[in-house]
């Protein structure tokens, strides 16, 4: 039970830090907010995190898959050196170059709400190597074990993390808004950081498993 309390919260952080700089998704459910009322908002989000736990159970089973093969083992460890640095460099760079704008949004009628957020999400291609990146340290890291309910956590966590993010645009975007643009640069800043500690700490174990 231990481990999946430790599971559910590195992966609610883990999302909760990935959908927080503004953009596409955060937006438009602010936005879906202002113009089609609080309830409409909370529906487009719901659609979001439903996609992002379709993505997130995707990502488990690429992990899966690959980790039943031993002789992949350290190939996985690589992919998730790379998919950490990718991540890690791209957000420096958001943080770098991060210049107020006004971000496109999206048309969305009360009675798509919920498909539109799925849609838009599904948009998203770096959301799988995201999680597929997590999973493979988390479980090196002893949080997940490819059971049921350690699964079910990790997807739950993905979407949970993603949806209360998204509530808070929804219900607050004014106040959000008006600290826009230092909450986006510092948001990009952290996740590179925490990208990098990943990275350090999935080289070092695969540099212990080469060296064991």
């Amino acid at each position: 039970m231990t481990h999946l309390l430790i599971l559910f919260f590195v992966t609610f952080s883990a999302a909760f830090m990935a959908t927080v700089p503004p953009g596409l998704l955060n937006m438009n459910a602010a936005k879906t907010s202002v113009e089609k009322g609080k309830n409409n908002g909370i529906i487009f989000s719901l659609g979001v995190s439903t996609m992002i736990m379709m993505q997130a159970y995707i990502a488990v089973l690429i992990s899966k898959f690959l980790y039943r093969n031993p002789a992949v083992i350290d190939l996985l460890m690589k992919i998730a050196v790379g998919i950490f640095a990718f991540f890690a460099i791209y957000f420096f760079i958001m943080g770098k170059r991060f210049k107020p704008k006004k971000i496109r949004i999206e048309k969305i009628s009360k009675k798509n709400s919920f498909f539109k957020g799925m849609l838009l999400a599904a948009l998203n291609l770096l959301t799988i190597p995201y999680y597929s990146g997590l999973n493979v340290m988390w479980n090196a890291s002893g949080w997940i074990k490819f059971q049921v309910w350690d699964i079910a956590t990790f997807i739950l966590a993905a979407g949970m993390g993603t949806f209360t993010v998204l509530y808070l645009y929804t219900f607050y975007f004014n106040k959000l808004e008006m600290k826009n643009k230092t909450f986006s640069r510092n948001s990009n800043y952290i996740l590179s950081g925490l990208m990098l500690i990943l990275l350090l700490i999935t080289l070092i174990r695969l540099f212990n498993s080469n060296h064991g």
